[in-house]
């Protein structure tokens, strides 16, 4: 019988590197370093006044907002987005949804529709990749298209290493962490995370996310997981100190591509 698999369990706020809230991961969640720092948790109330989240109320998770029956995202899509307290987790989910809602309210559309087609106990391989993209995924933006034929061989040194100057000029870049539970590991030292990406083709970041919620909500996006492109975080120029030879020949992390894995065209920001 395989190993079950390890649950991962966040540290306690007194026990995080407040350093790590620096790193390039954490950038676009600048306007809420103050949260993240404090030394005291926010109350669900009062992240929810802080946030102000437009048609949506951060709600505290407890028994008598179970009690209702209803499903998470179905709550979601009524107003009311079920929230732990003191839990990074949820924090992290309740930041993105205040930095990317039209990508979190697409998701929540689109799961939906997937549990009235379904019902509530079964899941389907868009719910899947709904539920990759929301907990680990990541936007990435691409000026040229050759730049990503690199990264559908696995060939993570010319993606990394030989393209280090499309990274630092911005030809190639991350224009969004999306993935709250990417975030909740990036609170570990050294933790090697991988995202699971959608890239879009074009050089403004904005207009690049604004593209990924369009096509989402089309439903041209995450229907089966096998679309998001896996991509080592730690790889990308300046992600992590220790970049050397020997960091990239970990097989573990810089994985050789699957026999017959084959990737979607990227999207086009227009």
């Amino acid at each position: 019988m395989a190993a079950a698999r390890r649950r991962f369990v966040a540290p306690a706020r007194d026990e995080v590197d407040r350093g790590c809230f620096t790193h390039a991961l954490f950038a676009g969640m600048a306007e809420y370093h103050d949260l993240l720092v404090a030394d005291a948790w926010p109350t669900v109330l009062a992240l929810d006044e802080r946030l102000a989240l437009a048609g949506k109320r951060l709600v505290a998770q407890d028994e008598s907002l179970l009690a209702d029956g209803q499903h998470y995202e179905q709550r979601i899509a009524l107003g009311r987005i079920a929230t732990r307290a003191e839990n990074w987790h949820d924090l992290f989910n309740a930041l993105v949804w205040a930095r990317y809602p039209a990508i979190k309210q697409a998701l929540n559309a689109r799961q939906c529709e997937r549990i009235q087609a379904n019902g509530p106990n079964v899941r389907d391989r868009a719910q899947a990749a709904l539920t990759q993209f929301d907990e680990t995924g990541v936007i990435v933006r691409v000026e040229d298209p050759a730049l990503v034929s690199a990264w559908d061989r696995h060939d993570w040194r010319a993606l990394f290493v030989d393209a280090e100057a499309a990274w630092q000029d911005g030809r190639i870049a991350v224009a969004a962490v999306i993935g709250h539970a990417l975030m909740e590991q990036a609170l570990l030292p050294g933790r090697l995370l991988v995202g699971k990406c959608v890239v879009v083709q074009g050089s403004d970041d904005a207009l690049a996310v604004q593209q990924v919620a369009k096509a989402t909500t089309r439903g041209d996006l995450l229907r089966d997981p096998l679309e998001l492109r896996p991509l080592p975080l730690m790889g990308i120029p300046g992600w992590e100190v220790r970049q050397d030879e020997a960091f990239y020949a970990q097989d573990a992390y810089f994985r050789p591509l699957r026999e017959g894995r084959k990737y979607p065209s990227i999207q086009s920001a227009r």
